[in-house]
């Protein structure tokens, strides 16, 4: 049957040939796919002067529906929504990085610089066979070094499988002791 080659924007699978990858990687379809997948990683200040700059869809404030959906060049956001995403922009921008509030005040949530430093330093620690300082530790759970990713990258909508976290407790692999 050949090779096949799986595109992770589209979810979809074809015979893997120039003609075929060419064809799929030019099409409409892949092209909105990827554009849904980029789009989920938009700040809201983009995404509120995109909104800003697009007239009301008439059609869609009159039945709440529009037949081109998310292709639609007018925008879909109610005053109330284009206010949020107003409130979002200006709230993200004053307080630097991302800030999480919680029972006692505001906790500044990692970001993924500070987990790959956190994770450089458990894998040097690792190689020379030393645990990490209590300093160094803080609050760290002791996981293998593929499940500690941060929370947020959990969160991502429809994630494409080749790029899921492993399962917490490991592949499960079975031995298969005959062939054939």
């Amino acid at each position: 049957m050949g090779k096949r080659y799986y595109c992770d924007y589209c979810d979809r699978s074809f015979q893997d040939n120039m003609h075929n990858r060419k064809k799929h990687l030019n099409g409409v379809q892949h092209h909105r796919a990827k554009k849904a997948w980029f789009d989920n990683f938009r700040d809201a200040a983009a995404i509120l002067v995109d909104e800003q700059s697009k007239k009301p869809c008439r059609k869609f404030l009159q039945t709440g529906q529009c037949v081109f959906g998310t292709n639609c060049r007018f925008s879909h956001m109610t005053e109330r929504e284009m206010e949020h995403l107003k409130q979002l922009a200006a709230g993200h921008g004053s307080r630097g990085p991302r800030a999480v509030s919680g029972k006692r005040g505001a906790v500044s949530e990692p970001t993924v610089e500070d987990w790959l430093v956190k994770r450089e330093k458990r894998r040097a620690a690792q190689g020379r066979g030393s645990a990490l300082n209590d300093e160094d530790e803080e609050d760290e759970d002791e996981k293998p070094l593929g499940l500690d990713l941060p929370l947020h990258f959990l969160s991502i909508p429809d994630l494409p499988p080749s790029l899921l976290p492993p399962p917490p407790g490991g592949w499960t692999t079975t031995v298969q002791s005959q062939w054939g």
